[in-house]
Protein backbone atom coordinates (compact mmCIF):
# COMPACT_ATOMS: atom_id res chain seq x y z
CA UNK A 1 0.00 0.00 0.00
CA UNK A 2 1.31 3.43 -1.08
CA UNK A 3 1.52 5.88 1.86
CA UNK A 4 -0.37 8.99 0.72
CA UNK A 5 2.12 11.95 1.48
CA UNK A 6 2.24 14.44 4.16
CA UNK A 7 0.79 17.85 2.91
CA UNK A 8 3.57 20.51 3.15
CA UNK A 9 5.08 23.40 0.80
CA UNK A 10 7.35 20.89 -0.21
CA UNK A 11 4.82 19.25 -1.79
CA UNK A 12 5.08 22.08 -4.46
CA UNK A 13 8.70 21.32 -4.59
CA UNK A 14 9.65 20.25 -8.58
CA UNK A 15 12.74 18.66 -10.61
CA UNK A 16 14.09 22.35 -12.14
CA UNK A 17 16.37 20.53 -14.93
CA UNK A 18 13.89 18.21 -15.72
CA UNK A 19 10.62 20.21 -15.85
CA UNK A 20 12.97 22.66 -18.15
CA UNK A 21 13.86 19.78 -20.60
CA UNK A 22 10.30 18.53 -20.93
CA UNK A 23 8.64 21.83 -21.33
CA UNK A 24 11.24 22.53 -24.43
CA UNK A 25 11.06 19.58 -25.75
CA UNK A 26 7.20 20.03 -25.64
CA UNK A 27 7.71 23.57 -27.58
CA UNK A 28 9.94 22.67 -30.05
CA UNK A 29 7.17 19.46 -31.01
CA UNK A 30 4.55 22.01 -30.89
CA UNK A 31 6.45 24.74 -33.38
CA UNK A 32 7.36 22.23 -35.63
CA UNK A 33 4.52 19.61 -36.19
CA UNK A 34 1.36 21.45 -34.80
CA UNK A 35 1.67 25.28 -35.20
CA UNK A 36 4.84 24.73 -38.39
CA UNK A 37 6.14 28.33 -37.22
CA UNK A 38 9.59 29.70 -37.18
CA UNK A 39 9.80 30.99 -33.66
CA UNK A 40 8.34 32.75 -30.91
CA UNK A 41 7.10 36.35 -30.03
CA UNK A 42 5.75 37.11 -26.47
CA UNK A 43 5.45 40.16 -24.32
CA UNK A 44 8.00 41.25 -21.82
CA UNK A 45 7.06 43.26 -18.69
CA UNK A 46 9.64 42.14 -16.34
CA UNK A 47 7.75 40.23 -14.38
CA UNK A 48 8.28 36.56 -13.31
CA UNK A 49 5.99 35.08 -15.82
CA UNK A 50 7.30 36.53 -19.03
CA UNK A 51 10.52 36.31 -18.06
CA UNK A 52 10.75 32.59 -17.27
CA UNK A 53 8.56 32.10 -20.49
CA UNK A 54 11.27 34.23 -22.35
CA UNK A 55 14.11 31.71 -21.08
CA UNK A 56 12.20 28.75 -22.15
CA UNK A 57 11.39 29.05 -25.26
CA UNK A 58 15.00 30.68 -25.83
CA UNK A 59 16.47 27.60 -24.25
CA UNK A 60 14.07 25.90 -26.77
CA UNK A 61 14.82 27.20 -29.58
CA UNK A 62 17.85 29.59 -29.09
CA UNK A 63 17.14 33.09 -29.20
CA UNK A 64 18.03 34.17 -32.72
CA UNK A 65 14.25 32.87 -33.09
CA UNK A 66 13.22 34.66 -30.10
CA UNK A 67 11.05 38.04 -30.39
CA UNK A 68 10.33 40.20 -27.12
CA UNK A 69 7.67 42.82 -27.47
CA UNK A 70 8.38 45.70 -24.86
CA UNK A 71 4.96 47.69 -24.25
CA UNK A 72 4.26 50.31 -22.25
CA UNK A 73 2.20 53.05 -21.99
CA UNK A 74 0.81 55.97 -19.66
CA UNK A 75 0.25 54.21 -16.85
CA UNK A 76 3.22 51.70 -16.83
CA UNK A 77 5.46 51.24 -13.60
CA UNK A 78 8.81 52.64 -14.63
CA UNK A 79 10.51 49.87 -13.70
CA UNK A 80 9.12 47.64 -16.30
CA UNK A 81 10.31 48.82 -18.81
CA UNK A 82 13.85 49.10 -17.12
CA UNK A 83 12.99 45.31 -15.70
CA UNK A 84 12.30 43.97 -19.15
CA UNK A 85 14.97 45.66 -21.38
CA UNK A 86 17.67 44.09 -18.68
CA UNK A 87 15.84 40.43 -18.89
CA UNK A 88 16.27 40.77 -22.89
CA UNK A 89 19.72 41.46 -22.20
CA UNK A 90 20.56 38.42 -20.26
CA UNK A 91 19.38 36.21 -22.73
CA UNK A 92 20.15 38.15 -25.87
CA UNK A 93 16.91 38.69 -27.01
CA UNK A 94 15.97 40.91 -29.98
CA UNK A 95 12.92 43.21 -28.33
CA UNK A 96 10.99 45.92 -30.41
CA UNK A 97 9.47 49.00 -27.97
CA UNK A 98 5.53 49.71 -28.97
CA UNK A 99 4.70 52.51 -27.10
CA UNK A 100 0.67 51.77 -26.98
CA UNK A 101 -0.58 54.94 -25.42
CA UNK A 102 -1.67 56.68 -28.98
CA UNK A 103 -3.65 53.20 -29.23
CA UNK A 104 -5.39 53.89 -26.54
CA UNK A 105 -5.72 57.25 -26.76
CA UNK A 106 -7.47 57.00 -30.23
CA UNK A 107 -9.51 54.48 -28.63
CA UNK A 108 -10.66 56.73 -26.09
CA UNK A 109 -9.21 54.56 -22.99
CA UNK A 110 -7.97 57.10 -20.41
CA UNK A 111 -11.09 59.08 -21.12
CA UNK A 112 -13.68 56.10 -20.70
CA UNK A 113 -11.33 55.35 -17.69
CA UNK A 114 -11.54 58.48 -16.25
CA UNK A 115 -15.61 59.53 -16.66
CA UNK A 116 -16.35 55.87 -14.79
CA UNK A 117 -14.10 56.13 -12.21
CA UNK A 118 -15.56 60.12 -11.71
CA UNK A 119 -19.58 58.93 -11.39
CA UNK A 120 -17.79 57.97 -7.80
CA UNK A 121 -15.01 60.26 -7.43
CA UNK A 122 -16.24 63.37 -9.24
CA UNK A 123 -13.36 65.62 -8.40
CA UNK A 124 -10.94 62.78 -10.02
CA UNK A 125 -9.03 64.36 -12.95
CA UNK A 126 -5.48 65.74 -14.58
CA UNK A 127 -2.50 63.77 -12.79
CA UNK A 128 -4.64 62.17 -10.13
CA UNK A 129 -4.07 58.08 -10.03
CA UNK A 130 -5.81 54.85 -8.96
CA UNK A 131 -6.41 51.23 -8.67
CA UNK A 132 -9.09 49.11 -8.38
CA UNK A 133 -9.22 47.18 -4.76
CA UNK A 134 -11.17 43.84 -4.49
CA UNK A 135 -12.31 43.06 -0.87
CA UNK A 136 -10.74 40.11 1.18
CA UNK A 137 -13.43 37.01 0.95
CA UNK A 138 -11.94 35.47 3.98
CA UNK A 139 -12.90 38.56 5.57
CA UNK A 140 -16.11 39.48 4.08
CA UNK A 141 -17.48 35.65 4.50
CA UNK A 142 -17.15 34.76 0.70
CA UNK A 143 -19.20 38.71 -0.19
CA UNK A 144 -16.40 40.36 -2.87
CA UNK A 145 -16.57 44.14 -3.93
CA UNK A 146 -14.41 46.47 -5.33
CA UNK A 147 -13.65 50.20 -4.44
CA UNK A 148 -11.75 52.48 -6.25
CA UNK A 149 -8.24 53.90 -4.37
CA UNK A 150 -7.09 57.39 -5.89
CA UNK A 151 -4.39 59.17 -5.59
CA UNK A 152 -4.25 63.02 -5.64
CA UNK A 153 -1.38 64.70 -7.20
CA UNK A 154 -0.53 65.95 -3.62
CA UNK A 155 -0.51 62.35 -2.47
CA UNK A 156 -3.63 62.11 -0.42
CA UNK A 157 -5.33 58.78 -1.04
CA UNK A 158 -9.39 57.99 -0.70
CA UNK A 159 -10.95 55.18 -0.99
CA UNK A 160 -15.14 54.33 -2.27
CA UNK A 161 -17.06 51.73 -3.07
CA UNK A 162 -17.56 50.51 -6.64
CA UNK A 163 -21.24 50.57 -7.94
CA UNK A 164 -21.58 47.53 -10.48
CA UNK A 165 -21.55 49.70 -13.34
CA UNK A 166 -18.53 51.75 -12.66
CA UNK A 167 -16.89 48.54 -11.79
CA UNK A 168 -17.70 47.44 -15.06
CA UNK A 169 -17.15 50.11 -17.18
CA UNK A 170 -13.32 50.63 -15.59
CA UNK A 171 -12.09 47.01 -15.98
CA UNK A 172 -13.79 46.78 -19.78
CA UNK A 173 -11.58 49.96 -20.75
CA UNK A 174 -8.65 48.44 -19.14
CA UNK A 175 -8.98 45.28 -21.04
CA UNK A 176 -8.22 47.62 -23.79
CA UNK A 177 -4.44 47.34 -22.67
CA UNK A 178 -4.24 43.87 -22.94
CA UNK A 179 -6.03 43.25 -26.18
CA UNK A 180 -3.91 45.92 -27.87
CA UNK A 181 -1.00 44.25 -26.81
CA UNK A 182 -2.06 40.78 -28.17
CA UNK A 183 -2.94 42.22 -31.02
CA UNK A 184 0.64 44.22 -31.95
CA UNK A 185 2.34 40.42 -30.91
CA UNK A 186 0.21 38.71 -33.58
CA UNK A 187 1.50 41.36 -35.52
CA UNK A 188 4.81 40.69 -35.26
CA UNK A 189 4.22 36.81 -35.47
CA UNK A 190 2.58 36.98 -38.44
CA UNK A 191 5.43 39.40 -39.49
CA UNK A 192 8.06 36.74 -38.48
CA UNK A 193 5.88 33.83 -39.03
CA UNK A 194 6.16 32.91 -35.23
CA UNK A 195 4.38 31.74 -33.26
CA UNK A 196 2.60 33.53 -29.82
CA UNK A 197 3.79 32.24 -26.39
CA UNK A 198 1.54 33.38 -23.45
CA UNK A 199 2.83 33.97 -20.45
CA UNK A 200 0.19 33.00 -17.64
CA UNK A 201 0.76 30.75 -14.26
CA UNK A 202 -1.35 27.78 -13.18
CA UNK A 203 -3.06 30.25 -10.71
CA UNK A 204 -3.69 32.51 -12.99
CA UNK A 205 -4.56 29.68 -15.51
CA UNK A 206 -7.06 28.10 -13.51
CA UNK A 207 -8.79 31.03 -11.76
CA UNK A 208 -8.97 32.80 -14.97
CA UNK A 209 -7.29 35.87 -14.03
CA UNK A 210 -6.87 37.19 -17.88
CA UNK A 211 -8.49 38.93 -20.41
CA UNK A 212 -10.28 36.80 -23.26
CA UNK A 213 -8.71 37.63 -26.67
CA UNK A 214 -5.88 39.85 -24.95
CA UNK A 215 -3.41 38.22 -22.10
CA UNK A 216 -5.54 35.20 -22.20
CA UNK A 217 -5.24 34.69 -25.88
CA UNK A 218 -1.35 32.96 -27.53
CA UNK A 219 -0.71 29.76 -29.43
CA UNK A 220 1.12 27.99 -26.53
CA UNK A 221 1.38 28.90 -22.94
CA UNK A 222 4.78 27.20 -21.62
CA UNK A 223 3.77 27.45 -17.86
CA UNK A 224 0.35 27.19 -17.06
CA UNK A 225 0.35 23.92 -15.80
CA UNK A 226 2.95 25.48 -13.06
CA UNK A 227 1.76 26.96 -9.84
CA UNK A 228 3.34 30.42 -9.20
CA UNK A 229 6.03 28.73 -6.93
CA UNK A 230 7.04 26.61 -8.82
CA UNK A 231 7.68 29.36 -11.75
CA UNK A 232 9.94 30.68 -8.86
CA UNK A 233 12.12 27.35 -9.04
CA UNK A 234 12.06 27.23 -12.72
CA UNK A 235 13.42 31.26 -12.62
CA UNK A 236 16.21 30.23 -10.14
CA UNK A 237 17.74 27.23 -12.12
CA UNK A 238 17.41 29.01 -15.85
CA UNK A 239 19.72 32.25 -14.14
CA UNK A 240 16.57 34.60 -14.69
CA UNK A 241 18.33 38.11 -12.90
CA UNK A 242 17.69 38.07 -9.06
CA UNK A 243 15.92 41.28 -9.14
CA UNK A 244 13.34 40.14 -11.56
CA UNK A 245 12.73 37.07 -8.65
CA UNK A 246 12.38 39.65 -6.48
CA UNK A 247 9.87 41.83 -7.84
CA UNK A 248 6.44 41.47 -5.98
CA UNK A 249 4.34 40.21 -8.32
CA UNK A 250 2.02 43.04 -10.08
CA UNK A 251 -0.94 43.70 -12.32
CA UNK A 252 0.91 46.81 -13.50
CA UNK A 253 -2.42 47.97 -15.35
CA UNK A 254 -3.38 50.97 -13.19
CA UNK A 255 -1.73 53.88 -12.23
CA UNK A 256 -0.86 53.28 -8.92
CA UNK A 257 0.88 50.21 -7.87
CA UNK A 258 -1.52 47.32 -7.70
CA UNK A 259 -1.00 43.63 -6.04
CA UNK A 260 -2.36 40.53 -7.37
CA UNK A 261 -3.85 40.11 -4.11
CA UNK A 262 -4.81 43.52 -3.70
CA UNK A 263 -7.04 43.24 -6.79
CA UNK A 264 -8.24 39.00 -7.27
CA UNK A 265 -6.72 36.41 -5.22
CA UNK A 266 -7.59 35.59 -1.31
CA UNK A 267 -3.91 34.98 -0.54
CA UNK A 268 -0.52 35.73 -1.46
CA UNK A 269 0.85 33.45 -4.31
CA UNK A 270 2.94 31.06 -1.96
CA UNK A 271 -0.11 30.84 0.20
CA UNK A 272 -2.71 30.75 -2.71
CA UNK A 273 -0.77 28.41 -4.37
CA UNK A 274 -1.09 26.11 -1.50
CA UNK A 275 -4.59 25.95 -0.83
CA UNK A 276 -5.08 25.57 -4.79
CA UNK A 277 -2.96 22.88 -4.49
CA UNK A 278 -5.08 21.36 -1.47
CA UNK A 279 -8.02 21.88 -3.13
CA UNK A 280 -7.25 20.04 -6.56
CA UNK A 281 -5.91 17.03 -4.52
CA UNK A 282 -8.33 16.36 -1.88
CA UNK A 283 -6.44 17.66 0.96
CA UNK A 284 -8.46 18.20 3.86
CA UNK A 285 -8.42 22.45 4.85
CA UNK A 286 -7.30 21.23 8.60
CA UNK A 287 -3.83 19.84 7.40
CA UNK A 288 -3.69 23.27 5.12
CA UNK A 289 -4.36 25.71 7.60
CA UNK A 290 -1.02 25.77 9.67
CA UNK A 291 0.84 26.16 6.32
CA UNK A 292 -0.88 29.35 5.29
CA UNK A 293 -1.52 31.25 8.83
CA UNK A 294 -5.06 30.53 8.84
CA UNK A 295 -8.19 28.59 10.65
CA UNK A 296 -9.66 25.70 8.99
CA UNK A 297 -12.85 27.81 8.55
CA UNK A 298 -10.81 30.42 7.18
CA UNK A 299 -8.67 28.00 4.41
CA UNK A 300 -12.59 26.61 3.56
CA UNK A 301 -13.47 29.97 2.85
CA UNK A 302 -9.97 29.82 0.38
CA UNK A 303 -11.80 26.79 -1.29
CA UNK A 304 -15.12 28.02 -1.83
CA UNK A 305 -13.47 31.24 -3.26
CA UNK A 306 -11.60 29.36 -5.42
CA UNK A 307 -14.58 27.45 -6.65
CA UNK A 308 -16.60 30.81 -7.69
CA UNK A 309 -13.89 32.05 -9.57
CA UNK A 310 -13.68 28.46 -11.67
CA UNK A 311 -17.30 29.35 -12.42
CA UNK A 312 -17.45 32.79 -12.97
CA UNK A 313 -14.69 32.69 -15.25
CA UNK A 314 -15.52 29.97 -16.87
CA UNK A 315 -16.29 31.96 -20.32
CA UNK A 316 -12.58 33.00 -20.51
CA UNK A 317 -11.71 29.47 -21.45
CA UNK A 318 -14.42 28.55 -23.01
CA UNK A 319 -14.06 28.91 -27.30
CA UNK A 320 -16.43 30.40 -29.86
CA UNK A 321 -19.44 27.98 -30.06
CA UNK A 322 -20.93 26.71 -33.73
CA UNK A 323 -25.04 26.43 -34.03
CA UNK A 324 -24.50 23.70 -36.33
CA UNK A 325 -21.33 21.01 -36.76
CA UNK A 326 -18.49 21.72 -39.37
CA UNK A 327 -17.65 17.96 -39.30
CA UNK A 328 -14.68 18.65 -41.65
CA UNK A 329 -12.91 21.18 -39.41
CA UNK A 330 -14.15 19.11 -36.02
CA UNK A 331 -12.58 16.39 -36.81
CA UNK A 332 -9.13 17.62 -38.30
CA UNK A 333 -9.25 19.73 -34.81
CA UNK A 334 -9.96 16.51 -32.56
CA UNK A 335 -13.18 17.78 -31.48
CA UNK A 336 -15.25 15.73 -33.45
Amino acid sequence: MIEKRRFSPDCLRVDPAGEVEAICSRLREVLKNNLRRRGFVLGLSGGIDSSVTAALVVRAVGADRVLGLEMPERHSAEESLRLSSLLARHYGIETCREDITPVLEALRFYRRYEDAVRRVVPEYGQGWKSKIVSSNPIQTGGYNFFSIVVETPEGQRMKRRLPLQAYLEIVAATNFKQRTRKMLEYYHADRCHYAVAGTPNRLEYDQGFFVKQGDGAADVKPIAHLYKSQVYQLAEYLDVPEIIRRRPPTTDTYSLSQGQDEFYFSLPYREMDLCLYAKNNGIQASEVAPFVGLDAAQVEGVFRDIEIKRSTTRYQHQPPFLVGPVPQIDVCMGQG
